[in-house]
């Protein structure tokens, strides 16, 4: 039903480059697994890729993707709006917002959604499956939806009930679980028992979400080229958890500096609620429990990070800001007067805007854009 990319050619680890054929390696490179160290894999892609100027939306990145038909629901093509009032305030050239919240599901999680439904169905799996607290689990369960595929949400008793709603309506079935490290041991026990495909991690410590779905992060890089050519605004700030959009995007940009589109890669910053991976930069082990407060933004919670991360901002020589939750409402109140409502973990990028050109990481002058990741109305008033 679904076409795989004839320019994909094989799969490699992060770490340690080595290569498999393409397949599906749950646990992420067996090699680096070996040496306890869990690490996703990538694709890569032989012969002249072109982005298709005949076709709309994702589909015209489908020569850079894993496949080359998908379920869609109109993803991707978001807008990207200058706001001149953070500009002037911050001593700034020119600051944007890359609209995430106008995907179909009111998410970034739907670049992701359609390329490892698609992996499913090309297998003949019968169903999905994610452990999520809200994004993902809405979006995977319209994608499997469109594709006819059944759907398995692995949740706890504390999910916001708009995204239990979401998840519900297309059909998924919801899992409930008493603690959020409870879902992964289930969700491995039922992929290897109940052939479930997962779209998101179940290792600990995590690898990442499914590459076939990491893919489909690089567009939005691509939307971005398209919006403004060479001229890339210098810092990309991304709301970040375990860095499967941080990663996507850099790997984006990273085909358009390889084809030669690109001079140089923009600097991405990994915006979190609590220092996690700044803490790994500065030589604490990836591989570590962190703990910190995560309740204004569950989106972006959680007490673990993965290689991806690091590899992405080390290889764009990014950086990351901290968020201290007392603040996210406000800042989340502020976005909403310049016109952006925003879920509370993507209001972070506010934050991390005031927190980078304060302590001049980010220079007078500079040209930023802000990916607002999520809509406002997914939060429970």
């Amino acid at each position: 039903m679904y076409s795989i990319n004839p320019y994909l050619k094989k799969m490699y680890c992060l770490r340690c480059g080595k290569e498999y054929p393409v397949a599906d390696y749950y646990s992420g490179c067996p090699a680096c697994a070996a040496e306890a160290h869990p690490v996703n894999l990538s694709m890569r892609y032989e012969g002249e890729q072109t982005i298709r100027t005949d076709e709309r939306r994702l589909l015209r990145y489908q020569e850079f993707l894993p496949y080359v038909s998908f379920p869609s629901l109109g993803e991707g093509n978001t807008p990207v709006i200058e706001t001149k009032r953070l500009a002037d305030r911050f001593s700034l050239q020119a600051v944007y917002i890359k609209n995430e919240f106008q995907n179909p599901t009111g998410s970034h999680k739907d670049r992701m959604s359609p390329l490892a439904v698609a992996r499913a169905v090309s297998l003949n799996k019968k169903c999905v499956v994610a452990a999520s607290s809200g994004n993902a689990g809405a979006s995977l369960a319209a994608y499997a939806a469109a594709a006819g595929i059944q759907c398995k949400i692995i949740t706890t008793k504390k999910m916001n009930p708009i995204w239990k709603k979401a998840i519900e309506l297309p059909g998924a079935e919801l899992v409930i679980m008493n603690t959020p490290q409870e879902r992964w041991p289930y969700m491995q026990k039922m992929v290897e028992q109940e052939d479930w495909y997962p779209v998101t991690n179940f290792v600990s410590p995590p690898v990442g979400s499914n590459p076939f779905g990491i893919q489909g992060y690089k567009t939005l890089a691509y939307e971005l080229y398209e919006d403004f050519g060479d001229r890339i605004p210098a810092y990309i700030l991304v709301p970040s958890c375990r860095a499967d959009l941080l990663w996507g995007i850099f790997e984006g940009f990273h085909d358009l500096v390889n084809t030669g589109l690109l001079a140089q890669l923009p600097h991405l910053i990994a915006v979190e609620p609590f220092s996690r991976i700044s803490r790994v930069l500065a030589g604490e082990d990836y591989r570590s429990t962190f703990k910190g407060d995560s309740s204004a933004t569950v989106s972006i919670g959680g007490d673990t990070i993965t290689y991806q991360a690091i590899a992405a901002i080390e290889h764009s020589r990014g950086g990351t800001a901290d968020i201290e939750q007392r603040e996210v409402a406000a800042y989340q109140q502020e976005l909403a007067r310049e016109g952006f409502y925003l879920e509370s973990s993507a209001a972070t990028i506010l934050g991390a805007l005031n927190q980078l050109t304060a302590d001049k990481t980010i220079p007078q002058g500079a040209r930023v854009l802000m990916v607002a990741t999520s809509s406002g109305y997914k939060d429970v008033p």
